[in-house]
């Protein structure tokens, strides 16, 4: 993948965008988005900016659906390459998704999202907080070390004005019960992908066959996911056989 030809973002641009955004998630969207259009060049790349702070849940910003999806996930195993950057800091470097024994589990989770390379620099911030920036691409070895080179010195560019953002906006106070919320939605996409997978399906399909095991066996939707997530069978054959010959 060359190295992004988007123009490099000035500091009157980075600070009007601190100025403008109404709250710190709209300001991460904003740096995320600039990131995504600076380094994807002829191929389009897929950014996402995680952040911690003080045991808060991370803040995820997204360029993409898919990007979002695919950070979210690994807070459902608490691991993998973008939060190993952000709390090791240190880039890493995962060029065939398929092939990294590293992250095992987080791979099956995602292979129904047609990933295939991640690279997840940290970006410098200051004491009590972390941050990471996530690249994603559908292609295998998509990241060469000059486009390695070119998203590190990136990083570099935004840690002032991150670190600036992080100082003007405190931090999100999330009640438990939306703790919980965020962690069960993670947990549950993260298992649809597995049944995409596993049974060739659509994400639709997916999603009704989870309800179906569900109602089947009396339990809830998080968890089967968790069941399924943690090596089960989908539950409900029969009834998932039955969907299949309809």
């Amino acid at each position: 993948m060359a190295p992004g030809t988007g123009d490099v973002p000035t500091i009157e641009h980075l600070q009007d965008l601190l100025l403008e955004s109404p709250g710190f998630t709209e300001f991460l969207l904003g740096l995320t988005t600039i990131s995504a259009s600076r380094l994807g060049g002829a191929n389009p790349m897929l950014c996402a900016i995680t952040v911690e702070r003080n045991g808060s849940p991370a803040t995820v910003a997204s360029s993409d659906e898919d990007a979002l999806r695919m950070d979210e996930k690994q807070y459902v195993f608490d691991d993998g390459p973008c939060l190993t950057a952000l709390r090791q800091q240190h880039t890493v470097l995962v060029p065939d998704l398929g092939n990294d024994d590293r992250w095992k589990r987080y791979a099956e989770a995602v292979s129904g999202e047609g990933i295939r390379s991640v690279l997840a620099v940290p970006i410098r911030t200051d004491a009590g907080s972390a941050a990471a920036l996530n690249c994603y691409s559908r292609s295998t070895d998509a990241f060469d070390d000059a486009t390695v080179a070119s998203v590190e010195a990136h990083t570099d560019s935004i840690s002032r004005i991150l670190r600036l953002a992080l100082r003007v906006h405190p931090a999100e106070i999330y009640p438990e019960h939306l703790r919980s919320a965020l962690k069960s939605r993670a947990v549950i996409d993260a298992a649809v992908s597995l049944v995409i997978l596993q049974n060739r399906c659509s994400r639709d399909e997916a999603m009704e066959l989870l309800h179906l095991a569900a109602q089947a066996t009396n339990a809830r939707l998080h968890t089967i996911a968790s069941d399924i997530l943690s090596g089960a069978e989908l539950p409900g054959g029969d009834v998932r056989q039955d969907r299949r010959s309809e």
